[in-house]
């Protein structure tokens, strides 16, 4: 007679309920907290306007040159101090955004990344990535 093999987990760890099967995608984005911001990076396509196929490696070079990202929440914190933002939040949610090359921390959902970063990180605010994006990536 065998016996089949448990996972052993204390209950204030795991509550024993099953995985929820599918979620929506924005529902698996983490809420942040405090002063955080959750940010998708701009991937871009792998082929040009003009139908010119580009390496990974082109790829990967005009990120890192761009960093930027849409802003898909906010934390309850962010941006109310005052004496650090005297003029107001510097971004809000779904703003399309710059930030340094290494900020934040790197977080793989589905294969996708995303960024989490603090409140005061954010370089610039862009109405459109298209407008800096090298001509010949769009």
């Amino acid at each position: 007679m065998t016996k089949e093999a448990k996972l052993i987990m204390p209950k204030h760890i795991w509550d024993g309920k099953k995985k929820e099967t599918q979620k929506k995608e924005l529902e698996k984005v983490p809420e942040p907290t405090g002063y955080h911001l959750v940010l998708f990076p701009l991937k871009l396509e792998g082929n040009t306007a003009g139908g010119i196929h580009l390496t990974d490696q082109a790829i990967e070079q005009a990120s890192v040159a761009t960093n930027i990202c849409k802003v898909m929440k906010v934390g309850p914190d962010a941006y109310t101090d005052k004496e650090k933002f005297p003029h107001g939040p510097w971004c809000k949610k779904d703003d399309w955004i710059i930030i340094t090359r290494y900020a934040g921390s790197r977080v793989s959902i589905d294969g996708g990344e995303l960024r989490i970063i603090n409140d005061d990180e954010v370089l610039a605010v862009v109405d459109d990535p298209r407008d800096i994006l090298p001509a010949n990536l769009i």
